[in-house]
């Protein structure tokens, strides 16, 4: 077929250019076989030289077939055909625009042209489809097999790299469709086909999931420019609206290269409305349908967002058709309509000047934020404080807003999502960094002077009251008088002008008044402010207006104009009518103080406005603050180190308030959690390390001096917090010499400074001598002469922060088997312990209730720094002794008759000496087991290592030695050694008559023994105490002991004695589980104690001895899961904590929770019903694993059929109510529901059965949705007509007593509720229900004879039962 005889037509698929459609159009003559491929092309490439791009019409059957054989033919031949239809496309469009202005080109020659440019085009465009093709073929085998040399790979494969050619083809067509090609075609008008033909290769491309890396960034624009030539000038807009749209609903990475597409085109192009056709299009998507697509709903939200970020001001009229949106369930599109509202606020609706219009927009957008951030979904919520926290960063949140969004904020610290919380953070945070108010944020600071400016903005409104008043107060006749010459003259004048400029000059406002008394007020209101010449305009106009009106009626004739006038003008201005509403009107817009005071009261009213909403500002933040500081120890690290940097942020802003968190995070410096640890060291070197001066003294003293405040009424626990942190610094070297420097002037009172200052001081240095010993160490006299010097009177505190900063110069741990060298010691005589001896001497005989901490001290440091302690402090005991014998012996010659023999010595005295003593005991137990041990195997590895060092070769590889050192019993076997040794001096001798501790113990004994005698408070808390620090030496004397021990802690009536107590017997229960173990009950009985007190001191030890596995926990963990109901918050916390720290061990709460649910659900000696609750939807918030979950539901519903009460019907309902239940969960309630099915008649059971269903529903797929309406029906069957209802017409129930026998029993017997009956079980000691009474011992303090009362049980009343606890190596017990 001639080519001028045919047309060729642009197919939808290959394969219908092998079929003749209709006359005239070109169909493939043959398709060539790969052989003849390339001699064809060559061919093709001779007619090209000679006839140019018309060449196609004549060889398009060779490109065809190259096509058709695209996968199987060589990778040269592919290569070669791609260049040379380039190079043919490129010779046409440079062709082209001469042919298109040549106005005698005849049809068949234009006919030729456009089969030839279809052609090309076609053939050029399906060749790169199909090298597009391949290559994303390839590049997933690539990411299968692994990304090494990949590139290489696919140069391999194509024989060229593709991603390098494809933009030169893009361009060509680019350059292609920008020439005036529309002529070609009849009437000017191309086909559809054709634009489809080229773009939809871009879209093509654009479905790759490469085309997003950065290397192909070249062929992303090229695509972008080649699609906007396409909207501009061939109509693409529709088609390209419509794809675009399909595109972001299945191509999730396509979303930021079709906003840049899209941006680009509005931008460069013009082309803005294609931003409203496809978001009208996105509009008119039902929230329904994007319920149900997530993908399409992802792929839109993110091309929302990022389409804000670039052209909000075009986004910004279509956003109307968005707010549907925010109505859907699906969350992501909601986001993404929020966040571009949030771009337009920040982009276009910014600045002080909008106009009402814009105005009203941006405040509807941060309403709809405001009101979303409160949305059912957390992350919408979490997405509206993150922009109201970009909002406010950037400085675009009205102040007007400020209270409403800060509120926002204070009330989403609340939420349950974590998420929530933390934006919530970072949005108050936010507000504190960008505050218009002021770098100080003082609730203090602001009241003041709030307080002072409000009273003088009343007084200046007072004032100008009384001035109004006054004004107010003048006669109209005076008035009136006053005015009158400037009036007549006025007047004159305008009578002068003529009546023509006198009305073009007249106001409009003359002719307003709709009624003579209208007329009149303005009349008066214009004389009073002295604008005569309209006063006279609206008079005359008015007289025209209202000739029958009183006054304007017309009067005598034969008058002047001027008299007329003025005598009208009088009479309305004294008028007593209008004098009595018109001047206060006139007042108020023209006071008598002018307008310079107008522009005063204006600037008082706005100082005022700013500093209330100041004081506002500071009074959120306070309150944000007590919400924050409860959040301190949540179990999410982002959300902690959120609080820790808010804190920050407060202290820098001057909050008093932020010293209570800055002092709460100082725990976490032991947190496992190493950027939690970290965030709290950043936070103390910004807060305490970069002060404020102008010199490095400055800088020092500062720093010193918040440090200081932070030691003000600190516990031991935050001080040793805050030591490990200057430990941290000064290993760093963070610390300048200045601050150490001057820490020394003023403990040596160089520098003036006040006795607490200099404590504070001297406590530092201790705690900086933890880092680096030498601070101390090569000072240590100076510091003796600081503190120990003889002083009257002698300063405890000081002595004490002193003999601790003195420690810190050793290694209190015990030494490693690595150290060669020996410990640090100084001589008994050096001057340390001789000041220390007299201090603790001296001060023995007075009253001082700093000489107990500061002996104890005293006492500790002697050991861990003296070469025998033992003996210094044997030397402290007996001048106790002797001085309290010496007051004995006063007493007893002061006696007035001889015959009496009682000797009363002091309370405190006995006190004392009792307490030295328990210190000394226990002192030298830790020095036994750590310091005299250490040195032990420090010796013995020593001289083992001389030994092997002199032995010979050949002595060296005796068999029975080789098998010792395998086996590893030669050191085993030396510590063994060791340790008894050690224990054999604690059991034998410490206690034995020849000790002096020895001494003690008959007249302990006799004091705690007879609580009536002694009835001190502090006598008998020092010697409680002291008694245990003694059992912890003895095992033999431990045993012997503990019957009195647990005596006091059960019946003593002293808290501080049950409290100290409480920790004794926790330390025994460590050294010597054995013999604690059968007297746990008793220890857990203290978690009931009345005492507050008692109770969070037992709540600290049971959760340390529970967590280290010394004690049992089943059975009795119970009461620790009752101090989360308790009316104290430091204890409710303490057992949360508890609970938090048994969750992270495997199944330990899993295992528990039967129990608990048993004996808090029983009648006899559980809890009430709304504490139950409230303490199990804690504990079984803890339960997240599946299997757990179905299993516990297992368990729960069998329990239904042992419980005994309808009580426990209803606890169980509610557990089991908690949980949270999967399809799989719920099946094993089917399949158990004869267990609870006959206990649904009961509202509050059935209720809790209905809120499982609810729970289920939620997200659940169709299988699980019809399994809980199953579930429902049969609940609500069983409701409505019990168990019958259930079964089928005619068939008869089961025996109830058939069925009890047919039930299986649970894995867990924990769940089986006890008979009734219980004549084989003997209760525990501890409960008061028990039918046998334990006799009682009355304390008495009425003793007057020397009888002693036992304070001991009875020997029937001491538990028997013991449960060895096996321990990896006896010697390494702690006290």
């Amino acid at each position: 077929m001639s080519p001028q005889l045919y047309e060729f037509h642009l197919p939808l698929s290959p394969e219908e250019l092998l079929k003749s459609g209709s006359v005239n159009q070109y169909v493939v003559q043959e398709v060539v076989s790969i052989r003849h491929l390339p001699s064809q092309l060559k061919a093709f490439q001779a007619t090209f030289r000679a006839q140019g791009p018309l060449a196609i019409l004549e060889h398009f059957d060779t490109i065809y077939s190259i096509l058709h054989h695209f996968r199987s033919i060589d990778p040269g031949l592919k290569e070669d055909a791609l260049e040379f239809l380039t190079k043919v496309v490129s010779r046409h469009s440079q062709e082209l625009p001469a042919l298109l202005e040549d106005a005698t080109l005849s049809a068949s020659d234009r006919s030729a042209h456009l089969n030839a440019l279809k052609m090309n085009c076609y053939a050029l465009i399906r060749l790169l489809e199909s090298f597009e093709t391949t290559a994303s073929q390839t590049s997933l085998v690539d990411l299968d097999v692994g990304g090494k040399n990949k590139k290489s790979r696919s140069k391999a494969t194509h024989g060229f790299d593709w991603e390098e050619e494809r933009q030169p083809v893009l361009q060509l067509l680019t350059q292609l469709l920008q020439l005036d090609i529309r002529h070609l075609w009849n009437h000017s008008i191309i086909e559809e086909e054709f634009v489809s033909l080229v773009t939809g290769c871009c879209y093509h491309l654009l479905e790759n999931p490469t085309i997003t890396h950065q290397k192909n960034r070249p062929t992303r624009e090229a695509v972008t420019h080649l699609l906007g030539v396409a909207l501009t000038r061939y109509n693409h807009m529709f088609s390209a609206t419509v794809k675009i749209v399909q595109m972001l609903q299945h191509f999730e990475h396509l979303a930021p290269v079709l906003v840049a597409a899209v941006s680009l085109w509005a931008t460069d192009y013009g082309m803005k409305s294609i931003v409203g056709e496809i978001v009208r299009e996105i509009g008119q998507k039902g929230p329904q349908e994007l319920s149900r697509d997530a993908s399409g709903a992802k792929g839109f939200a993110s091309f929302l967002t990022e389409l804000a970020e670039r052209v909000p001001a075009v986004l910004l009229s279509s956003v109307c058709v968005l707010l549907d949106h925010l109505d859907g369930e699906n969350y992501m599109m909601r986001n993404a309509v929020l966040a571009a509202m949030a771009e337009m606020v920040l982009q276009v609706l910014n600045g002080d000047h909008l106009e009402d219009t814009a105005r009203d927009t941006r405040d509807q957008f941060l309403d709809t934020l405001q009101a979303h951030g409160h949305d059912v979904n957390s992350f919408v919520r979490s997405r509206a404080l993150q922009l109201f926290t970009r909002i406010v960063q950037q400085k675009a949140l009205p102040l007007t807003r400020f209270q409403g969004v800060m509120a926002l904020a204070v009330g989403r610290l609340a939420d349950r999502s974590v998420l929530v919380c933390k934006n919530a953070i970072q949005l108050l945070a936010s507000f504190l960094a960008n505050n218009p108010f002021s770098c100080k944020l003082s609730d203090a600071d602001l009241a003041g002077p709030l307080q002072k400016e409000t009273q003088k903005l009343q007084e200046m409104r007072s004032q100008r009251q009384s001035t109004a008043a006054a004004a107010a107060a003048v006669e109209p006749e005076e008035e009136w008088e006053a005015m009158l010459p400037e009036l007549q003259s006025t007047l004159r004048q305008l009578l002068e002008l003529p009546q023509e400029v006198e009305d073009e000059e007249a106001p409009e406002e003359t002719a307003a008044a709709a009624t003579a008394e209208e007329a009149k007020g303005r009349i008066r209101q214009l004389l009073a402010k002295a604008r005569y010449k309209q006063a006279i305009r609206v008079t005359r106009a008015a007289r025209s207006h209202f000739p029958e009106s009183e006054p304007f009626r017309l009067t005598d004739a034969e008058e002047s104009e001027e008299t007329k006038l003025l005598s009208l003008l009088g009479t309305i201005f004294k008028d007593p009518a209008a004098s009595a509403q018109i001047p206060g009107q006139a007042m108020g817009t023209d006071a008598p103080a002018g307008p310079s005071g107008s522009d005063e009261l204006l600037k008082q009213e706005m100082l005022v406005q700013y500093l209330q909403d100041a004081h506002n500002f500071s009074q959120k933040i306070t309150e944000a603050i007590g919400i924050i500081s409860k959040m301190m120890y949540e179990n999410t690290t982002t959300v902690v180190q959120e609080v820790i940097e808010f804190f920050v942020m407060v202290s820098q802003f001057g909050v008093p308030q932020a010293l209570c968190g800055v002092r709460r995070m100082l725990p976490l410096i032991w947190s496992k959690e190493p950027g939690v640890r970290e965030a709290v060291l950043n936070a103390y070197r910004q807060l305490y390390l970069s002060p404020r001066g102008d010199s490095a003294r400055a800088r020092a003293q500062a720093l010193i001096q918040n440090l200081s405040l932070l030691l003000v009424d600190a516990s031991v626990g935050t001080i040793e917090c805050l030591e490990e942190i200057l430990c941290e610094f000064v290993r760093k070297d963070e610390l300048r010499p200045a601050v150490t420097q001057l820490l020394w002037e003023r403990a040596t009172e160089k520098v003036p400074c006040s006795p607490a200052e200099r404590c504070s001081s001297v406590m530092l240095l201790g705690m900086l001598a933890r880092g680096k010993p030498e601070i101390v160490g090569s000072n240590l006299d100076t510091l003796v002469s600081i503190g120990l010097d003889r002083k009257s009177p002698p300063d405890y505190r000081l002595a004490q922060q002193v003999c601790q900063a003195i420690a810190n110069i050793s290694d209190r741990r015990k030494p490693s088997l690595g150290k060669r060298h020996p410990p640090f010691r100084l001589p008994q005589e050096h001057r340390l312990f001789e000041r220390l001896r007299e201090m603790v001497t001296e001060g023995f005989a007075h009253p001082d209730p700093l000489w107990i901490p500061f002996k104890e001290t005293a006492v500790t440091l002697t050991y861990q720094l003296a070469e025998g302690p033992e003996v210094i402090c044997a030397q402290m005991l007996q001048g106790c002794a002797r001085q309290a014998l010496e007051k004995l012996e006063e007493k007893s010659s002061s006696q007035e008759e001889p015959s009496q023999t009682i000797l009363v010595l002091p309370t405190f005295l006995l006190m004392h000496l009792l307490s030295l003593a328990g210190d000394v005991a226990l002192q030298q137990l830790v020095h036994l087991e750590q310091a005299v041990s250490g040195e032990l195997i420090r010796r013995r590895v020593l001289q083992e290592e001389q030994e092997h060092k002199t032995k010979e070769p050949k002595e060296k590889n005796t068999g029975s030695e080789t098998m010792e050192e395998e086996l590893g019993l030669v050191g085993a076997t030396a510590d063994d050694t060791e340790a008894e040794l050690i224990r054999g001096i604690c059991e034998l001798e410490l206690l034995d008559g020849k000790q002096v501790l020895a001494a003690f113990v008959p007249l302990l004994l006799k004091v705690c023994n007879n609580p009536g005698l002694y009835s001190n408070e502090d006598l008998c808390a020092g010697a409680s105490l002291a008694l245990g620090k003694f059992c912890m030496i003895s095992a033999s004397f431990c045993d012997s002991q503990l019957r009195l021990l647990f005596t006091m802690l059960e019946k003593s009536p002293l808290p501080t004695v049950r409290s100290n107590l409480m920790v004794v017997t926790g330390d025994l229960a460590i050294r010597f589980p054995n013999l604690v173990d059968p007297w746990t009950p008793h220890l857990y009985a203290r978690l009931r104690d009345p005492a507050q007190q008692v109770r969070k001191t037992a709540g600290l030890v049971m959760t340390h001895l529970i967590l280290k596995d010394m004690v049992k926990v089943k059975g009795q963990v119970s009461e620790m899961a009752v101090l989360l109901i308790d009316p104290e918050p430091q204890i409710a916390a303490l057992a949360r904590n508890f609970f938090n720290e048994l969750s992270h061990k495997g199944n330990a709460i899993y295992n528990l929770l039967p129990d608990i649910i048993s004996r808090l659900s029983d009648p006899e000696g559980g809890v009430e019903e709304e504490p139950f609750h409230t303490i199990m939807k804690q504990l079984l918030a803890y339960i997240t694993k599946d299997k757990q979950t179905e299993s516990l539901v297992e368990k729960l519903c069998q329990r239904f059929r042992t419980a005994r009460t309808e009580r426990q019907h209803r606890d169980l309902a509610y557990c089991v109510s908690q949980l949270p239940l999967t399809e799989r969960g719920l099946h094993r309630m089917l399949d158990n529901f004869d267990c609870f099915g006959d206990k649904l008649s009961d509202e509050c059971i059935f209720g809790a059965f209905l809120s499982v269903v609810s729970k289920l529903r939620r997200g659940a797929k169709p299988e699980g949705k019809a399994a809980a309406d199953e579930f429902e029906q049969k609940l609500r069957a069983c409701h409505t007509r019990g168990l019958d209802g259930l079964e089928e017409t005619g068939s008869q129930r089961a025996n109830p007593a058939r069925k009890l026998s047919t039930v299986s029993v649970a894995p867990d017997s924990d769940f089986v509720t006890p008979r009734p009956c219980r004549t084989t079980r003997r209760p525990p000691p501890t409960q008061q229900r028990s039918s046998k009474r334990l006799p009682r011992v009355v304390f008495s303090s009425d003793e007057s004879s020397g009888e002693e009362l036992s304070a001991e049980m009875r020997e029937e009343e001491t538990p028997r039962k013991t449960t060895p606890i096996r321990r990896a190596s006896a010697h390494r017990r702690g006290p």
